[in-house]
């Protein structure tokens, strides 16, 4: 069943988009946020350098890079309700087993392992949710709640940069008031557990609440299973102008990408070192807070702003938005303010561009690249190219860094970021989003 052959009998059995699209995408947004941003902090906490730390983290994205390999046969086997509630249970325990890790001599290679297989779990749910909301909402529907998908997923991000990053340093300090031994070592035990129970949870609630995303299939054999697999590579590379999309969807986030694994380094940094040297709590506060409650603005307004536009004419403006407030990074460098209000301003801009940009790529996947036969394994093709298109960048990032200093750094981000921008301008569109104001579903039932 897809988004456009949805009957009236279908529409009043399934459950109301926000009694699932929220939950969903927080439950994608946590193990993501795990792997690519609290391993962040966790492994700066434990004193390793800004090159070590931002390769590591970015070696630990590849998962979903690799979703293509993969996302074949969640068209094979079951439905992808199924995958997604697996791997919610799945990914909650991995959490578990991460804070009982944190503890040991080796914690190190303990805890980068189970942060491998977190990152499978994480991503294959991401192919699956996404196949869901594709299958499950018509095309108008996708584009009024896309917005609401990317508010969500970062509300995620508001929970682990925020909230428990603030919590890691709350704990921290009655840890070592009590005189606990390596106070900050439990207080990240406690949040990776906490974290670890609530996706468990949320996979109890998606047994109940989530649509099927399409019929259980079962393959009957192996030659049909590599027929499957060819056909869906093969119909994938004759879609109309796919490799200009594809390297449009490759550049988009070549600057973002390396802002994010940077940025929150900046944000920690002595300023002896040229950072701002906020700690735990400030960042909590900062940039989780405020800095992720504009992204989710961001991301609403941006998919209105699509829907009213059309994605072809919004689409240079998408870019532009997504990349032009990293100069607050910049000016923050320079000035190095100790304005807690200047600072939460100036990353509440950058946050809110980077949400209000990031709903474009997204969209252009969804309703340019997936459509069709395979369309879940499609997306995840496109979804895996941009992020090839964060992680490499990622993975120099602190390297680069350590050669120009954070100043030089943000003014090279912004650099990388042109050619997407120029490129914006030829991207043709043959479907998608049209210019009118988009309508919120009612309920059905």
């Amino acid at each position: 069943m897809t988004g456009s052959s949805i009957t009236r009998k279908e529409q009043s059995m399934r459950r109301h988009p926000a009694a699932w699209v929220p939950t969903l995408y927080f439950a994608e947004g946590l193990p993501f946020y795990a792997v690519n941003y609290m391993a962040l902090f966790f492994y700066q906490d434990m004193g390793l350098k800004n090159a070590v730390t931002t390769l590591v983290i970015s070696l630990l994205a590849w998962p979903w890079t690799l979703k293509p390999i993969w996302s074949p046969m969640l068209e094979m086997y079951k439905t992808k309700k199924f995958f997604v509630v697996l791997m919610e249970l799945v990914g909650g325990l991995s959490l578990v087993l991460i804070a009982l890790s944190l503890n040991m001599p080796g914690y190190f290679r303990y805890s980068v392992t189970i942060f491998v297989v977190l990152g499978f779990c994480s991503a294959t749910h991401d192919i699956a949710a996404d196949g869901i909301y594709i299958a499950a909402l018509s095309s108008k529907e996708q584009a009024a709640y896309v917005g609401w998908q990317g508010g969500f997923y970062n509300l995620a991000r508001i929970f682990s940069v925020g909230g428990l990053l603030w919590l890691v340093g709350v704990l921290g300090e009655r840890f070592a008031r009590a005189h606990a031994s390596a106070p900050v070592v439990h207080a990240w035990m406690v949040v990776f557990g906490a974290v670890g129970l609530m996706l468990v949870a949320l996979s109890l609630y998606h047994v109940r609440m989530l649509p099927t995303g399409g019929e259980e299939r079962k393959s009957e054999s192996v030659r049909q299973m590599a027929a499957t697999f060819a056909d869906v590579v093969v119909s994938f590379f004759k879609k109309p102008h796919i490799f200009l999309l594809l390297i449009f969807i490759f550049l988009y986030r070549a600057g973002e990408g390396q802002v994010i694994k940077v940025g929150p380094l900046f944000l920690r940094a002595l300023r002896t070192n040229g950072g701002l040297g906020l700690s735990s709590k400030e960042v909590g506060a900062i940039y989780g807070v405020f800095g992720s409650g504009a992204f989710i603005l961001g991301s609403i307004l941006g998919g209105y702003f699509i829907a009213h536009l059309g994605l072809k004419r919004a689409l240079p403006w998408l870019v532009l938005i997504l990349n032009l407030p990293m100069i607050a990074y910049w000016y923050l460098s320079v000035a190095l303010p100790t304005n807690p209000i200047l600072v939460t301003t100036a990353m509440s801009a950058e946050m809110f561009g980077y949400g209000f940009g990031f709903v474009g790529v997204i969209l252009l996947m969804m309703q340019e690249i997936a459509p069709g036969k395979y369309q879940t394994a499609h997306y995840a093709f496109a979804n895996a190219l941009m992020n090839i298109g964060v992680i490499l960048p990622g993975a120099a990032s602190g390297w680069i860094q350590t050669r120009l200093g954070y100043t030089h750094f943000f003014i090279w981000v912004i650099i990388a970021a042109l050619p997407a921008l120029v490129l914006s301008r030829f991207i043709p569109m043959r479907g998608g989003v049209q210019a009118t104001p988009p309508r919120i579903a009612e309920a059905q039932g």
